[in-house]
């Protein structure tokens, strides 16, 4: 047995929204009140609450949230009309949109209308571009990967260092395999399909997981030594369970619990990612 260390995100967080608060006074000092537009284009009940939740931790911050409520019988082209809109808006300075959407809405689709310097959750084309092209300094990251890295970081320096990334989705590994790559690790990309997880993963010092399945990473794929980060959120019987068998605790060096490890900490990530949009705009005027 190992004395595993569980990686918190919640004192990750906290410190966080300490620094989005006074850089929030500095702005508002200086004229600019930051307002984060979320989208949510759903009836789904849930959908609501999780927006309702992000305007209540923005007011804490300072942060004015305008919680657009579009209705899906609306269409398709009245959605991307709206992220148009958002996007012109010189008094928006970011813009979330609230996945899943209606079956009826295509994500994708209105995803492409957002300005990508509003782009809060880093998922346009362009900043995803721009992170595989290696220039994240002029692009936004999506939230649950910067999550991911930070938490690896405060276990050990990641530089030289080899991952295995388990997942490809959009959300996730997308983007959090070129992030690290970015920070000058090896990395091993595995997915579902992959035919020996255990041996993939075997090399790695840091195992980062992404595959929305439950439990996928049990013990027997995990070694000692390895910090673990795991990014999975499931529904089961039970409650909320990783994409990593609980039973990892006791036998890995570090991990990530869920819930409590990278979710926190994504929810306040958001609200950073609003401030360097902020950030990147201002240059976008000063160049024009």
């Amino acid at each position: 047995m190992t004395d595993t260390i569980l990686l918190k995100g919640k004192p990750l967080a906290e410190a966080l929204r300490g620094e989005i608060a006074g850089k929030v006074a500095v702005l508002k000092s200086a004229g600019t009140g930051p307002v984060l537009a979320v989208v949510v284009g759903s009836a789904d009940p849930a959908a609501i609450k999780y927006a309702e939740a992000k305007q209540r931790a923005a007011e804490k911050l300072g942060i004015a949230i305008n919680l657009v409520r579009f209705d899906p019988a609306r269409g398709q082209d009245a959605l991307e009309s709206e992220i148009d809109t958002l996007s012109r808006d010189e008094r928006t300075h970011g813009i979330l949109l609230e996945l899943p959407l209606d079956r009826a809405l295509d994500a994708e689709r209105a995803i492409a209308r957002i300005d990508p310097l509003k782009d809060v959750d880093g998922l346009t084309a362009a900043n995803l571009g721009r992170i595989a092209a290696g220039d994240e300094r002029r692009a936004i990251a999506p939230a649950t990967p910067i999550a991911c890295i930070r938490l690896a970081e405060s276990a050990a320096p990641l530089a030289g260092k080899r991952a295995a990334m388990v997942g490809r989705g959009r959300s996730v590994g997308r983007a959090l395999i070129p992030m690290l790559i970015n920070r000058d690790m090896t990395v091993t990309v595995c997915h579902t399909k992959t035919p020996d997880l255990a041996a993939a993963i075997a090399p790695c010092d840091f195992v980062f997981v992404a595959a929305g399945r439950p439990a996928l990473i049990t013990a027997a794929h995990l070694k000692p030594d390895q910090i673990v980060i795991d990014a999975g959120i499931n529904v089961v019987d039970e409650g909320i369970l990783g994409d990593v068998d609980p039973a990892a605790v006791g036998l890995v060096k570090a991990l990530t619990p869920v819930p409590g490890g990278v979710g926190p900490l994504t929810s306040t990530v958001i609200f950073d990612n609003l401030l360097r949009a902020i950030a990147l705009q201002e240059n976008r005027e000063g160049s024009s």
